[in-house]
């Protein structure tokens, strides 16, 4: 009789030793001993550490996705109060985790992209899927005159995600929220407010 795969729990338990130690700090030993499986178990799925980093990226990807999608797709929230949503659901999920762990995206981002191609692509495959939900919302905002329209939701899109990601880097130094409801108060006080609200008077 085969025995049952171990696939998930060892992708889940790298994620969770890849938030403690990071790519390169997280080795396969400390991974399969998360999981409590054995090591011929991380061989049998994976073909590499590259690999295995990919597997738990787009495993992350997936639940970011989920929230994106229960926050931006409330269509009881006006888009503006939407967008606020999501950057609220995440703040609330830092401060479970005491400020200490970060978004996964982003501390790839900075450790991975020069040392794995493969994992770079993948990366900026991600943001482009991550970007549009958001630019759809913050269309929606314009064609409504709740947000500015003087920059494309593209550019907007980028520079909230961007942003936002660089407040979270912030945070994890502070280990405090300060970075991240700075941002948020600038942000919706300045580019994510109506055109009203932006003209100098």
């Amino acid at each position: 009789m085969p025995k049952p795969s171990l696939k998930n729990e060892i992708i889940a338990a790298g994620l969770r030793v890849m938030f403690r130690k990071g790519y390169e700090g997280a080795s396969v030993r400390d991974v399969v001993a998360e999981a409590g499986a054995p090591q011929g178990s991380f061989t049998n799925h994976f073909r590499s550490k590259e690999a295995f980093a990919e597997a738990v990226l787009n495993h992350y990807f997936d639940r970011t996705r989920g929230l994106v999608v229960a926050a931006l797709g409330d269509s009881s929230l006006t888009p503006r109060d939407r967008l606020r949503r999501y950057l609220d659901v995440i703040t609330d999920r830092l401060a479970a985790d005491n400020y200490m762990r970060g978004c996964l995206i982003g501390d790839f981002s900075i450790e991975v992209s020069q040392a794995s191609d493969a994992l770079r692509l993948r990366l900026a495959e991600i943001y482009r899927e991550w970007l549009v939900p958001f630019a759809d919302c913050i269309a929606e905002g314009q064609r409504s005159g709740e947000i500015d329209a003087r920059f494309s939701p593209q550019d907007l899109a980028e520079f909230l995600l961007a942003s936002w990601e660089g407040a979270i880097l912030r945070m994890k130094v502070e280990r405090d929220p300060e970075p991240l409801e700075r941002f948020k108060r600038i942000a919706f006080a300045t580019v994510f407010s109506s055109t009203e609200r932006t003209v100098t008077k």
